[in-house]
């Protein structure tokens, strides 16, 4: 079990009670969009993330990049970690249909998987030292790479992130975000040499 100092945000119960047996942590759920009404939820969020910091793990579908870009602007920048979950096809076993866009969610990926996407994005776990800070890749380093600013970025960037196993939806912006949080300059240069 990961003892965090973070608090978890995810998106449901089902995604809360997928976590409870992975880490040692508070962890609240957004109640899907309902959070985007509820002032007391965000007034909730607002003070973990400046008391502890949180981390926000929503699904990898357009809902979830809803819900986090909601969150993204109630708390501080640095207050808040983004963990991204891949983008794995199936369906939740509680689920009589998949989702709209035939992805498994929080509840739906397997324990090893959410501890490593929570160990990519940079937790603080209990007895380790936070993890040093790495060079980010810069808008100008996008556009050297040529995943912003020209013709084919758009194709480039959606080939990246599919290999990645990542949302193929996000703006260069969000992408820039994403790739900063999980990989080094190094791995994105490696991935697009691949391509």
């Amino acid at each position: 079990m990961l003892k965090l100092k973070e608090a978890v945000i995810v998106e449901g119960k089902y995604d809360k009670e997928r976590l409870k047996g992975l880490i040692d942590a508070p962890i609240i759920t957004t109640s899907g969009f309902r959070v985007f009404k509820d002032k007391e939820k965000q007034s909730l969020i607002r003070k973990l993330a400046k008391e502890r910091g949180i981390v926000v793990m929503t699904d990898s579908d357009k809902a979830g990049g809803v819900i986090r870009n909601f969150l993204k602007g109630i708390v501080s920048e640095e207050s808040v970690k983004h963990c991204y979950i891949p983008c794995v096809e199936g369906k939740e076993k509680r689920k009589e249909k998949p989702s709209k866009e035939n992805l498994l969610g929080v509840e739906g990926l397997s324990p090893e998987i959410l501890k490593e996407a929570l160990l990519r994005c940079g937790v603080t776990v209990a007895g380790e030292e936070e993890r040093p800070e790495r060079e980010p890749i810069t808008k100008t380093d996008m556009f050297e790479m040529g995943l912003a600013g020209r013709d084919n970025s758009a194709y480039l960037r959606k080939a990246l992130l599919e290999s990645l196993s990542l949302p193929t939806y996000l703006s260069s912006n969000a992408t820039l975000e994403l790739i900063n949080t999980l990989y080094t300059k190094e791995e994105i240069l490696d991935k697009i040499s691949k391509l």
